[in-house]
């Protein structure tokens, strides 16, 4: 007999055996094998491991997602109905209706041309026999449900009109809006800052809560597990090699690859006393300094002036990590592309190795970039797909001038060695290097010039935690050598506790504190970067559990 969803103690899904195979050159490669697990109503299953573990094939194989020269196997009932080798016409059912997925990235997920509100009424016409009003109304109740502030103003938005917290919010209520019994989330929080991904967990708590769903969790993310998951499942190399409850495997972790894992995990130190920095040698100069700094975007067309930094000061001195850290929106990545001449500075003063900034000409600003540095989010985007890595970083050294051929090729192989690259690498292109490894080509690409100041613009944000601690120690490794200065972006403040010197807090356009690293993080000043600590998951499901009934309770 089979399960139904109307039997509250049966299993929603049921996996057994489950294993992805893909054609590659002639011969089945396995990227997962043997999986099983059952997941209840209202249970939320993380699924953890590297990228290239196995998590979201695994997933996606239950929903008949895979490329064409991929395969499942084994078995997926979902209430009892196998979805493993199921047709089209069934799967078409159970997609969106029964079986809902949150992306990581909605930009991608959403269709660019259609409002939101369309694309809710698309899903739910789709899969109810809802009338056009009738299903408008149902997109703006779910729009509400999700807590976004403004339901109508949203309705009629297009995806790019919306925060990257609103538009994850708008893709969780598309994906809930036929009720359905099992949600895959796939990395549902990795491009947000810490405030925006607090709420969307507190979110996606009250909603499988109400809703009685159960959720696959897939994420890289220890803190956000600790937060959100019942079970877990940790998986290497396509394999299920740890399983158990999430406080079993936090608190007791059997193997050595999930201690591997957890001891990865950048922890906030939220105990000791905050330390402070030793006295500087009056005679070092900044390498980088602002005052008073205010970066303005012009009018264009309807579009009006905006002013995203106000009265920004501050100093970077050499050997110095300065994390710059505050919410999406907050300026920090303006600041970073000012430094480096890619937004003008409207007024106050900006210095770079001793040049000005302010209104410096194009010429003049050739010469400062000698000085520059700059590792970007997603190496993957910029680096040139029809370059070998080795051309890409030899760039900076053509454009500035160096026309020996032998030298380059030096200095390139001498970089690859730096970020513990094979020196053979040179040759390879970007698609045949995993993320860490463009990652640590994106680093020697910024380090090609040997610049005076970099800037790393969330250089490790995409990484799964045992590449980002590699990626982590390599920056460490380097900075200690070359004492270049550093500005880092970013919103994981674990990382920024590992790395950082001292800190300032951005807050809508303005520095509202600033401070070592210590000082920061055990003893914050101003409200907002209090709050913005409170919003930061503990990799420790009991630890994360009182933090966030304290700040439910504050």
């Amino acid at each position: 007999m089979s399960t139904t969803a109307t039997d509250p103690a049966a299993p929603i899904l049921e996996v057994s055996g489950l294993g992805v195979d893909f054609w590659v050159d002639g011969e089945w490669v396995s990227a997962a094998r043997d999986m099983d697990y059952s997941l209840s109503p209202g249970e939320v299953l993380a699924i953890v491991g590297e990228s290239g573990s196995g998590k979201s094939t695994s997933s996606m194989a239950i929903l008949g997602l895979l490329p064409d020269n991929g395969r499942a196997l084994g078995s997926a009932k979902l209430a009892g109905q196998e979805l493993i080798g199921a047709d089209l016409q069934t799967l078409r059912k159970v997609r969106g209706n029964r079986i809902a997925v949150i992306f990581q990235e909605p930009m991608t997920a959403l269709n660019p041309v259609y409002t939101i509100g369309f694309q809710i009424i698309e899903a739910l016409q789709v899969h109810t026999n809802l009338s056009k009003a009738q299903a408008r109304e149902r997109a703006l109740e779910l729009l509400e449900m999700v807590e976004l502030p403004d339901p109508q103003k949203a309705f009629d938005s297009y995806p790019h009109q919306l925060s990257g917290g609103q538009r994850q919010r708008a893709m969780i209520a598309q994906s809930i809006s036929c009720d359905p019994l099992l949600l895959i989330a796939d990395e549902p929080t990795t491009a947000l800052d810490v405030t925006v991904q607090a709420e969307i967990l507190d979110l996606l708590r009250n909603l499988h809560t109400r809703l009685n769903s159960a959720i696959i969790l897939i994420t890289h993310d220890m803190g956000v597990v600790a937060d959100l998951a019942d079970k877990m499942i940790v998986m290497k190399d396509g394999e299920v090699v740890e399983s158990g409850t999430a406080m079993q495997v936090f608190r007791e972790p059997k193997v050595a690859y999930t201690q591997e894992l957890l001891a990865a995990v950048p922890k906030l130190a939220a105990e000791g006393p905050a330390v402070s920095v030793a006295q500087r040698d009056a005679a070092v100069k900044p390498v980088l300094s602002m005052r008073d700094l205010v970066i303005e975007y012009p009018k264009r067309g309807r579009v009006p002036a905006f002013r995203a930094v106000e009265g920004a000061t501050l100093d970077i001195y050499p050997g110095e990590v300065l994390a710059l850290v505050g919410e999406s929106g907050s300026g920090k990545t303006t600041i970073g592309r000012a430094v480096v001449g890619l937004v003008p500075s409207h007024s106050g003063e900006l210095s770079v190795d001793g040049r000005n900034m302010v209104g410096i000409s194009r010429n003049d600003l050739r010469e400062v970039r000698r000085s520059l540095g700059i590792v970007f989010q997603d190496p993957g985007s910029s680096l040139n797909p029809r370059w070998p890595i080795g051309q890409s970083i030899g760039e900076p050294l053509v454009l500035a001038g160096e026309k020996d051929q032998k030298v380059v090729d030096k200095r390139v192989e001498d970089l690859l060695e730096l970020v513990h690259l094979p020196r053979n690498y040179r040759n390879r292109f970007p698609h045949e290097l995993s993320g860490g490894q463009r990652q640590r080509v994106g680093i020697a690409r910024a380090l090609a010039l040997k610049p005076r100041v970099l800037v790393a613009d969330e250089p490790t944000s995409a990484l799964d935690v045992s590449v980002q601690a590699r990626v982590l120690e390599l920056l460490q490794e380097i900075q200690r050598e070359q004492q270049f200065a550093t500005l880092f972006i970013s919103h994981d403040l674990g990382v920024v506790d590992l790395l950082a010197d001292r800190i300032a807090v951005m807050h809508r356009g303005r520095i509202v504190e600033v401070g070592t690293s210590s000082e920061v993080l055990r003893s914050p000043k101003d409200p907002y970067t209090q709050r913005l600590i409170s919003a930061v998951p503990l990799p420790d499901p009991e630890a994360q559990r009182e933090r966030r009934e304290q700040r439910l309770q504050g």
